[in-house]
């Protein structure tokens, strides 16, 4: 079953990351968040005091930076800025505030695309972002745009970022979200949308085994129908 590259689109916390993970584990696939890429590039950003509604400035985050993902426990991906891991890091509000700043950068973008497009290169990958069916990996065997209602999505966030001990309240994530929703499918370069050909899946009202199992039982379908 390597053969083959699954991406999966959608919002902040539709439920991506953790849905891509689980098929990658049952698959026998190689999981790859492109979301944390970004994120790495951001907390550099941070570290640097850098002026996000720079553009000159977000562009230098890309010089002599080097972005490694290992395969972490639970088939998590363990991210590597310059050498240092920022697993936990990538995750601060912060990072939440402006990494669509960097993302939306056309400069950033181009060098993270090339470097996500080699990765997948042989196959056997799955793929979660915002533009991975659209303009990563636009021929995927495979691809599911997943979303699920902004008070449902700020709800997990919330809950994830008290889980590892970040002090704020659901009513700023939720602005958090809304704003980052609102760059990521207004931005020219490769904005936040489903592909044509992607499955849409609504997480709103499923569990994350739910959502995978759906997910699962599609490709394994289409596996067996010989149709890829």
């Amino acid at each position: 079953m390597s053969g083959f590259n699954i991406a999966i689109d959608g919002p902040a916390g539709a439920g991506k990351s953790t849905a891509a993970r689980e098929i990658a584990s049952r698959l026998a696939l190689k999981y790859i968040d492109t979301g944390a890429m970004y994120r790495a590039l951001t907390w550099k950003g941070i570290i640097k005091g850098i002026d996000f509604h720079q553009p000159q400035e977000i562009e230098s985050l890309t010089l002599d930076t080097k972005i490694t993902i290992e395969k972490g426990p639970g088939g998590s991906n363990l991210l590597y800025l310059d050498n240092v891991d920022v697993t936990a890091e990538i995750r601060d509000p912060a990072v939440n505030r402006n990494v669509s700043l960097v993302a939306k950068n056309p400069k950033v973008r181009e060098t993270m695309v090339s470097q996500q497009q080699v990765i997948a290169s042989n196959g056997g990958v799955v793929m979660d972002g915002r533009d991975i069916g659209t303009n990563v990996l636009p021929g995927a065997e495979f691809k599911f745009f997943i979303t699920a209602s902004l008070e449902e999505r700020a709800r997990r966030r919330y809950l994830e970022l008290k889980e590892h001990g970040h002090d704020t309240t659901l009513e700023e994530v939720k602005k958090d979200i809304n704003i980052r929703d609102k760059i990521d499918s207004e931005r020219e370069l490769a904005p936040l949308v489903a592909a044509e050909d992607a499955v849409l899946v609504d997480t709103t009202n499923l569990s994350a085994e739910e959502v995978v199992g759906k997910m699962v039982k599609h490709i394994k379908e289409h596996i067996q129908a010989g149709s890829i």
